[in-house]
């Protein structure tokens, strides 16, 4: 989980590299490549493209392949929720998983806080929903880009 400045959990790295992302293609209304948006967002390229491709899949960008390719909003920003890009990029498969047999017990406990662990996601989720990336813009000072 990743960890602000000041402190607070905002979590999974994808998360907040995603939200920015989605923020810069909100700002420029053009097509930006995963250079492009990895240079503004302080990341990699490589993980900007994983990033892209499961808000891809979800609807929110679109991308173009070729030289003067990249990736756009398919969507307004006051059509993209937080919990949008949250659902999008906080995928299992992203996640490193390690197995620990501890037995039976183990086995029902694993159970209990995976119950647990998807109430939380889904309130998180609905939580994330009554904000949009024009909500964020709104909040933040941007200087021009």
């Amino acid at each position: 989980m990743s960890t602000a400045k000041n402190g607070v959990h905002i979590g999974p790295p994808r998360f907040k590299i995603a939200v920015h992302s989605i923020v810069w293609l909100a700002k420029s209304g053009n097509v930006l490549s995963s250079t492009m948006i990895a240079n503004q967002v302080d990341s990699h390229a490589t993980f900007i493209r994983r990033v892209m491709q499961s808000l891809a899949e979800a609807g929110i960008v679109g991308s173009k392949g070729g030289r003067e390719g990249g990736y756009s909003l398919k969507k307004s920003a006051p059509d993209i929720t937080l919990g949008d890009i949250y659902a999008a990029v906080n995928t299992f498969e992203a996640d490193q998983e390690f197995n620990v047999d501890c037995g039976d017990a183990g086995e029902q406990l694993d159970l209990e806080l995976e119950k647990i662990l998807f109430e939380v996601e889904q309130r998180t989720i609905d939580y994330l929903q009554q904000y949009t990336i024009a909500d964020v813009m709104e909040r933040v000072d941007f200087f021009d880009i």
